[in-house]
């Protein structure tokens, strides 16, 4: 491995590269997005071009569409693979019951249909990412941009009666103007510090008018693979309560690093 990937993206390959011997030939691949995703896309086309694996990739944004087809996977729309085996996805926060907090890339919307498509979700991360309660990070909410800042005013007013720490909502923006989403929406962020009922907000922010989807993921992710610096993994399976510590054995010629120069 180069020596010159920070400590968060070495734990970041480890992670994914564990998740990806997952995947069997034949199988139908759901793929998130973000900067962890991205490391398990690479991995994953590495395994096509080594080992001639054949598999269906489904992307949740543009960006990981494009990434996966440059490393040689073939991808192909939801529609197309109807039902995945699986989902591979990063998180920006998860707890103990691994619910998760996603949407920090701004594809919150695909990868939540993509995920509960799927016959199990796996989360690939770093220790970093974990917390005892929801909320530290900003929690991301797809509106429609016709009438989003009535939207807003919604959502807030609805803080005001649940069990959140801060209530502070923004739009985010792509420099100076609103950033839109692959679905052509706006994200408002809001400032929480701490959940207190995940579910309840998760299910009432959705009855909110505008609202199109919430980047908390409750119930879905079915394991968890956290990544460490120096290539360990611990691998948690909410289903039947396991956890497993193993070791990622990676070299500086790793194909996967040539790739990426």
């Amino acid at each position: 491995m180069p020596a010159d990937l920070s400590p968060i993206d070495k734990a970041k390959f480890a992670a994914a590269r564990r998740a990806v011997d997952l995947i069997e030939d034949g199988m139908r691949v759901g793929m998130g997005t973000g900067s962890t995703a991205a490391w398990m896309v690479r991995c994953l086309g590495e395994r096509v071009r080594q080992e001639g694996l054949r598999l269906q990739g489904v992307p949740t944004s543009t960006r990981t569409a494009d990434l996966a087809r440059q490393v040689g996977i073939d991808v192909v729309s939801l529609d197309e693979a109807k039902w995945l085996d699986i989902t591979i996805d990063g998180a920006d926060e998860f707890d103990r019951e691994l619910n998760l907090i996603k949407g920090g890339g701004g594809a919150l919307l695909q990868e939540k249909i993509v995920a509960t498509a799927s016959d199990q979700m796996v989360v690939i991360t770093d220790a970093s990412k974990e917390v005892n309660h929801l909320g530290a990070f900003p929690l991301p909410v797809e509106v429609i941009p016709f009438g989003w800042q009535t939207s807003r005013a919604l959502i807030e007013e609805l803080l005001e009666s649940m069990d959140v720490l801060g209530r502070q909502t923004t739009l985010r923006l792509n420099g100076s103007q609103p950033y839109v989403t692959d679905e052509g929406n706006y994200i408002v962020d809001l400032h929480l510090n701490r959940i207190g009922n995940a579910r309840q907000i998760a299910l009432v922010l959705n009855q909110i008018p505008g609202v199109v989807e919430n980047g908390l993921f409750i119930d879905i992710c079915d394991m968890v693979i956290i990544g460490g610096s120096d290539g360990k993994v611990e691998i948690r399976d909410i289903n039947d309560g396991s956890i497993a510590n193993e070791k990622v054995d990676f070299a500086e010629d790793d194909n996967i690093f040539h790739d990426m120069e």
